[in-house]
């Protein structure tokens, strides 16, 4: 098993005590001591709980989030992303800024992603998924 990175949809599973995806997390951590996560998912996940004043849910993501890897945006990950928006844009298939930039950095981290929006990825060239929320 690869290294992954664990998209927004997935995390929010995982915090809803999704039976499979709570399972693919312990397999996962009893290879790996932590679980990478984008910071463009930090602000997701952070920002929907902020609007929904949901101050226990708030802080169990933030102690989560403290005890694993959140992977910052950098040049390569920007570069990368923008090269597949304009690739996916010429070919009529464009996907939103979000999924780009989660894509670009499990693409630039070599990391597998983890996502139960397969559909919203598919299209990216060299990205290996996964959906932990199948067995």
């Amino acid at each position: 098993m690869k290294p992954v990175l664990v998209d927004t949809d997935i995390l929010s599973l995982f915090f809803r005590n999704h039976h499979n995806v709570v399972l693919n997390f312990k397999n996962y951590l009893t290879l790996y001591e932590k679980i990478n996560l984008s910071i463009i998912t930090y602000y997701e996940i952070l920002s929907g709980l902020k609007h929904k004043d949901a101050l226990k849910q708030l802080d169990s993501f933030l102690e989560f989030a403290r005890h694993n890897v959140i992977l910052p945006l950098t040049e390569e990950t920007i570069i990368i992303p923008s090269d597949l928006y304009a690739n996916l844009r010429k070919v009529g298939k464009p996907i939103d800024d979000i999924d780009i930039l989660i894509a670009g950095g499990a693409l630039s981290n070599n990391l597998v992603l983890v996502t139960n929006n397969e559909g919203h990825f598919k299209n990216i060239e060299g990205l290996e998924i996964q959906n932990w929320s199948l067995l």
